[in-house]
């Protein structure tokens, strides 16, 4: 009776191992880079101070507007106030006095 000898190979014992170090490197890389990753989470939070801070220069500006406004009211009506926005309507200014324009972005 005949019989035949196999020769056991290597390549048996390896798949299993490099199929699980396929799956920890896609999971592994996706869990730092994906949508909800390590690297978003960091992003997010440098995107939400930067929006934090346009939000407190945002209030900042409402609060002077709404300082300026309730200058302009009826019965607490500045005289200095009501010049300042004279002058600017008119672009008008006194034969003594010192203009200086400001760019509109720095307002």
């Amino acid at each position: 009776m005949w019989t035949r000898q196999h020769k056991q190979r290597n390549t048996g014992r390896l798949i299993i191992p490099s199929l699980c170090a396929l799956f920890l490197t896609y999971f592994g890389f996706h869990a730092y880079h994906g949508e909800f990753g390590i690297y978003s989470k960091y992003r997010l939070q440098a995107q939400a101070a930067e929006l934090q801070a346009r939000l407190d220069a945002v209030k900042a500006r409402r609060v002077d507007f709404e300082r300026r406004v309730q200058l302009l009211h009826e019965g607490t009506l500045e005289k200095d106030m009501l010049d300042e926005q004279a002058r600017k309507a008119l672009n008008l200014s006194q034969p003594d006095e010192i203009t200086i324009m400001l760019p509109a972005s720095a307002k």
